[in-house]
């Protein structure tokens, strides 16, 4: 089994916490988005949208984050003979696609700077050029591709589409307060699938250090948050990139790997 993810893209942090927690073994392999790794052709052949997580078992490939969770439960099932599997229960399905449903991309390009993301989005489009050149036989999946990055680009700037991507993530944090404040989970007393879809919403809410105006006032949520933070799968999925220094170190080498390939003018 081999996974193309990174730490940085919220999607694959869900499929690693899955794979973790159900003690799944798989194969590595690194695509970091923000230097258009998951544009090279062998991967985007596997999923021409580009996104991330990739999940391949044999000749088997996936693609939907929620699709691939089920996935690794019915293979943890195989595999110690249980005959639970979570994220069939009603509640547990229904958390999962909720948070699904809320598209973090524009609320987190939102909160970069400026000067940056101008940066990165000319150098993913060069990316995506360049890609189109080796593999002419991708070239309509390659310019939907680069369609998608200039539609990204114009709705950033419209205050619409951003009031609404913070309104649906408000709506998704004061449903799970709300539960919370009945089940220690999200779908009763018990960790399920439907958490580790929800911690890495609020991963990425500390990433952007948007802690204290998304979760510190949510008082059940901050409990919530101190408690999953404990467990192992957090701290080797997303506290190993992110907690402390490690976060600015993440950054950073990202940051100057777009600087030197766009002064080589290598894409």
């Amino acid at each position: 089994m081999q996974l193309y993810h990174h730490p940085f893209d919220l999607d694959s942090q869900k499929v690693r916490l899955a794979l973790e927690e159900k003690g799944i073994d798989y194969t590595s392999f690194h695509a970091n988005p923000v230097t258009g790794k998951n544009l090279d052709s062998t991967l985007f052949q596997m999923n021409p949208s580009g996104s991330l997580p990739v999940f391949q078992n044999g000749s088997h490939i996936i693609y939907k984050t929620i699709d691939i969770i089920q996935y690794i439960e019915r293979i943890a099932v195989v595999s110690t003979g249980s005959e639970d599997i979570s994220s069939n229960r009603k509640e547990v399905i229904e958390w999962m696609q909720k948070i699904q449903e809320w598209n973090p991309k524009y609320f987190s390009l939102s909160h970069i700077p400026d000067k940056h993301l101008v940066y990165v989005s000319k150098f993913i489009r060069r990316v995506v050029i360049a890609r189109m050149s080796e593999s002419p036989e991708l070239a309509g999946a390659y310019h939907r591709k680069l369609r998608e990055a200039y539609q990204t680009d114009e709705k950033l700037k419209d205050p619409d589409v951003l009031r609404r991507s913070e309104q649906h993530l408000v709506r998704l944090l004061d449903e799970a307060e709300t539960q919370l404040s009945e089940t220690p989970y999200l779908a009763g007393e018990e960790f399920t699938m439907a958490d580790v879809m929800l911690i890495p919403v609020l991963a990425r809410l500390k990433l952007l250090d948007l802690e204290n105006e998304y979760i510190t006032g949510r008082p059940n949520i901050a409990e919530y948050w101190i408690l999953v933070q404990q467990r192992p799968s957090y701290k080797k999925v997303i506290g190993k990139h992110f907690d402390g220094w490690r976060k600015h170190k993440t950054l950073f080498k990202t940051w100057c790997f777009v600087r030197i390939r766009s002064l080589l003018k290598r894409y």
